[in-house]
């Protein structure tokens, strides 16, 4: 039996809305002050929008709701409410906070500058929105529903719609607007990614070495961070070795490899950046939790 997952407390939902109301306030301040402007429509609904905007003269707000309704409509009714009322109330923020913000003079009519700042500004608004575990409907809902009867993947669904968009908009106003709107496309995917998995400012190490019951010691007690051990083998020798693995922050990763070195000089060290690290010592642990367990080494 699956087990049944907590109610969100309403500090987690307070935090949520406050996400989602930023993060949807981005979003149109990207549309208003950068892309819409300079007719950089880089995928997704926005982007449609944003091509019957100069092709109607119709406002954007109006246009991203009257698209996006149906669609969460027609996504609800077919994916169920995995869609989320969040979801809807985004969409609707989205459209209002365009309309108030319309009046905003752009802040640049250079291309290139527009796509760089409007994908990081979109890029920002998305990865919030989506930390907030909503969505603002949109291309996402409707390549959920192809995946669901086509079997295609996400990703391939989200590509194929983007790109649709992206050929519309050099149809419409050129190649080269087109171009420009691909650099907005990357800039903001790359600003999802950083600002759903934040700055990687942690190590983690793996320590291959004769004398790993000292060292398990010497990190724990020398360093303050938990050990994990792991069995390995060697690929040549075939013999069982174990492997330790451990999670430090950035400015204890020198310390770290010193001590290592002191107590076995031929101990073979292996560092990468984690990318998130939540647990102990470390981010997302509640405070009572830190205070009862406060005298333990912080785990990796």
């Amino acid at each position: 039996m699956m087990a049944k997952l907590k109610k969100d407390s309403t500090r987690e939902i307070i935090r949520d809305y406050a996400l989602l109301t930023v993060g949807c306030l981005f979003l149109a301040l990207a549309l208003n002050w950068f892309l819409v402007p300079n007719k950089l429509a880089s995928g997704g609904i926005s982007g449609i929008a944003n091509i019957l905007f100069h092709v109607t003269g119709i406002s954007v707000g109006i246009i991203f709701l009257v698209i996006n309704v149906p669609v969460f409509i027609i996504g609800t009714m077919i994916l169920g409410s995995k869609t989320g009322v969040k979801s809807f109330v985004g969409l609707i923020l989205v459209s209002v906070f365009i309309f108030a913000t319309e009046w905003i003079a752009p802040i640049t009519d250079n291309l290139l500058l527009a796509a760089l700042y409007g994908g990081l500004l979109i890029g920002t608004g998305l990865g919030l929105v989506f930390r907030a575990r909503a969505s603002t409907g949109g291309t996402d809902l409707i390549a959920q529903v192809v995946n669901k009867f086509t079997g295609l993947s996400l990703g391939i669904c989200m590509l194929f719609i983007d790109g649709l968009v992206i050929l519309t908009a050099a149809i419409v106003f050129g190649a080269e607007f087109a171009l420009m709107a691909l650099i907005a496309l990357y800039v903001t995917s790359k600003t999802i990614d950083l600002i759903q998995e934040g700055f990687s400012f942690e190590k983690m190490v793996f320590i291959i070495s004769d004398k790993s019951d000292e060292l398990q010691e010497a990190i724990l007690t020398d360093i303050n961070r938990g050990v994990t051990k792991l069995q390995a083998q060697g690929g040549f020798t075939g013999q069982d070795k174990p492997m330790l693995m451990c999670v430090v922050e950035q400015k204890e990763i020198t310390a770290l490899k010193h001590l290592v070195k002191h107590v076995d000089e031929n101990a073979f060290i292996i560092v990468g950046n984690a990318q998130e690290v939540v647990g102990r010592g470390f981010r997302g642990v509640s405070k009572d939790y830190k205070a009862n367990n406060s005298e333990h080494p912080q785990q990796s």
